[in-house]
């Protein structure tokens, strides 16, 4: 699997967007982590 962080930047409407697009990947089977360093894709 995939691990993949987001950095997201700005208003509250771009961390709708994150969460949202987020969502997609983990049903792709992306691994969301919180670290930077441990990720494979960073978006």
């Amino acid at each position: 699997m995939t691990k993949v962080a987001f950095i997201t930047l700005g208003c509250a409407k771009n961390q709708v967007d994150s969460e949202v697009m987020l969502g997609f990947l983990r049903a792709a089977g992306f691994v969301p982590v919180s670290d930077l360093s441990q990720a494979e894709v960073a978006v």
